[in-house]
């Protein structure tokens, strides 16, 4: 899947200082290191099953659900009902993609106001991450917050600008996104009922789901000891599916504080819950950091899916998870006024923290 020679932007070619992370959050532990614990591996071929899954079968999955959500927050999948022809097609397109002239992929260029297409400066924690990217919607547009005031309920669409070439990645990345799609309610439907609630607890909060997509190249990196391909950080929505390529780099934060490197399973998905899901469990399942490492010698591509709720959506503590001794932990917030400060965050150094669900955490104290 990788390509000979690729052109980037100028401020890939030398290690510019708005790359560089502060000492304590530098990498230290190599792309490929695969040596220590493993995320949850489970099995989903119940689910795909021409008849219906058998409540030991099912009973069996949902544990597993449970265990990893609650133990990790991070998953890989097998067997997951996903056409495999239709993701390594999307990976061939990816590199292609990526392999364009920069003058080429700037026809399609993100800013502010048009935050769908590609886009080479993105920043994490206020620091510029190593990578390029390519963001669609799963749906055709976006329906956000026009602004963030509190008592505004103006909207607009972001809608998805596709390049002329490769002529094939518009058809790849849209059957592509359907199939995972469907997955992510499969998933959704699972962590539901680990959480003791309907299989369809969730699904009312996805009429007009504001889920996207996003193909990542992470060139490689001449100081890959200082830069990371995205810095740590929590998803902030309910579910990301991502696929990554054979190199390596995701690593995951252990409670204990170690970075554990998921190790790359052809043709699997890596799973992890967003914040969504914290506030929806009451922090009975948490979202955990995660970050990605480069390396000096090989590129790397990868495909997340990120699973979004729809613009108007009030995030709170499911009622039927909290009770006397266990009161809700957030104030609710709107999903579209959150996920619009997180965008506009990506486009420049803020000089503050960007929105986390932390700001909306009910101190035991206050009441």
């Amino acid at each position: 899947m990788a390509v000979s020679q690729v052109e980037f932007a100028q401020p890939f070619v030398a290690v510019d200082p708005a790359f560089i992370q502060s000492p304590e959050h530098r990498p230290n532990a190599k792309h490929s290191d695969f040596t220590r614990d493993k995320i949850p591996l489970i099995d989903l071929s119940p689910l795909n099953s021409t008849t219906t899954p058998q409540p030991t079968s099912l009973d069996y999955l949902v544990t597993q659900i449970q265990a990893a959500c609650r133990d990790w927050g991070f998953f890989q999948v097998i067997n997951h009902g996903v056409p495999l022809h239709l993701l390594h097609t999307l990976q061939s397109e990816t590199a292609r993609f990526f392999s364009l002239p920069m003058q080429e992929k700037a026809k399609v260029r993100r800013d502010l106001e048009h935050p769908l297409g590609y886009y080479d400066t993105e920043h994490t924690k206020n620091t510029r991450d190593w990578k390029e990217v390519f963001d669609f919607s799963c749906r055709g547009s976006i329906c956000l917050p026009s602004n963030l005031e509190v008592d505004s309920n103006e909207t607009r669409p972001l809608t998805n600008q596709w390049p002329e070439n490769p002529p094939r990645l518009r058809e790849a990345c849209e059957k592509y996104a359907e199939a995972v799609e469907k997955l992510s309610f499969k998933l959704l439907e699972l962590i539901s009922l680990s959480l003791g609630l309907p299989a369809d607890y969730f699904s009312s909060n996805f009429d007009d789901h504001s889920s996207f997509m996003r193909l990542n190249h992470y060139p490689a990196c001449p100081a890959p000891e200082l830069a990371l391909g995205v810095g740590r950080h929590k998803d902030s929505g309910v579910l990301t599916v991502l696929v990554q390529d054979e190199v390596g780099g995701l690593q995951v934060r252990r409670k204990d504080g170690e970075w554990i490197g998921v190790k790359p399973i052809p043709d699997s998905f890596v799973i992890n819950v967003g914040d969504c899901i914290q506030v929806w469990s009451n922090d009975k399942y948490e979202s955990v950091d995660h970050r990605v490492v480069v390396n000096e010698k090989k590129e790397r591509f990868s495909i997340p899916f990120f699973f979004n709720p729809s613009h108007c959506v009030m995030v709170r503590p499911a009622p039927e998870l909290v009770n006397e001794e266990n009161p809700p932990k957030y104030k609710e917030y709107n999903w579209g006024k959150f996920l619009k400060s997180r965008y506009d965050s990506n486009f420049k150094h803020m000089g503050i923290e960007n929105l986390q669900i932390h700001h909306f955490y009910i101190s035991p104290n206050s009441v």
